[in-house]
């Protein structure tokens, strides 16, 4: 297998790690992070996060550009019943899949990767397998989701602040894996990806509170290859967000919403120091 195949093979299995990050992240909102279930979503989301990361470093490592479209995952949201089955199905199939794939890389590094990536799927099939054989008759027939309570106008404010953040996100992740050669730096701005999830979390959960699947649709990514441009682009991006967050601040809507306020200044603080920590670092570039 050359280089060129060897990176399409490995962006595809982003592509579907990215799927399962998405669609148990959703789903872990919707049940609420403060409930069993809900927990347990989010952690195996995490993981997913982790197997995304591990993709992408071994993609940026080899010189290609990782693929940041989320393949499909098809699930049957009829019930919980039907969702967690979809959900053991997916992580089954894995297992075949990327020991595979494993057999087929001569690379020590990236055929570890790979057999990880399968006995860790067979471990979320497990636990998803238990979650659903501990579902109450009651919840087993019934769907994620709680009633709508939040003004539409508001709400549609809040999916296109999660649009928008999850884009930066994704941008700042594609940089970390990319310029990987720049040693900390990578890093540091991996550290702020992870900043702006939780970022994205503060409008995620208010949505899936109000029965509503969270949007996560990327705009356009940044392609650039350039540190120098791509730092630039960083830096507009957390400063447009800053600034809508700011306005965001001042919406007699926002404002009668306590635990909401409380999470979009902390948002705002940590723009601010992100824009700052760019500046400098675009400078001394």
């Amino acid at each position: 297998m050359d280089k060129k195949e060897l990176i399409d093979l490995l962006n595809r299995d982003l592509g579907d790690e990215h799927a399962a990050t998405l669609r148990y992240v959703i789903h872990a909102y919707l049940e609420g992070e403060d409930t069993p279930t809900g927990a347990s979503l989010l952690s195996r989301a995490k993981e997913e996060m982790w197997h995304m990361h591990w993709l992408g470093m071994v993609i940026g490592q080899l010189g290609g550009g990782p693929n940041l479209v989320p393949a499909p995952y098809p699930y049957d949201p009829t019930n919980r019943t039907t969702i967690f089955k979809s959900y053991v199905e997916y992580e089954e199939k894995l297992i075949p899949h990327y020991n595979g794939e494993a057999e087929e890389v001569d690379d020590p590094h990236i055929k570890r990767v790979l057999q990880r990536e399968a006995w860790e799927s067979a471990i979320h099939a497990k636990k998803f397998q238990r979650l659903l054989n501990k579902l109450s008759p009651e919840d087993a027939k019934g769907r994620p989701g709680g009633e709508s309570e939040l003004p539409k106008a508001f709400l549609e404010t809040l999916q296109n602040e999660i649009a928008a953040k999850y884009t930066e996100m994704l941008q700042h992740i594609r940089y970390s894996w990319v310029f990987q050669k720049d040693g900390a730096l990578g890093w540091h701005l991996m550290d702020q990806a992870m900043e702006k999830m939780k970022h994205l979390a503060h409008f995620a959960e208010d949505v899936a509170e109000n029965g509503l699947d969270p949007r996560f649709k990327a705009g356009q990514i940044d392609m650039n290859t350039a540190i120098g441009q791509a730092l630039q682009k960083a830096l507009e991006d957390v400063q447009g967000g800053l600034a809508r967050h700011q306005k965001l601040q001042k919406d007699s809507e926002a404002q009668k919403h306590e635990g909401f306020v409380i999470n979009l200044d902390l948002t705002v603080q940590q723009e601010e120091y992100q824009a700052a920590e760019i500046g400098d670092w675009k400078r001394n570039k």
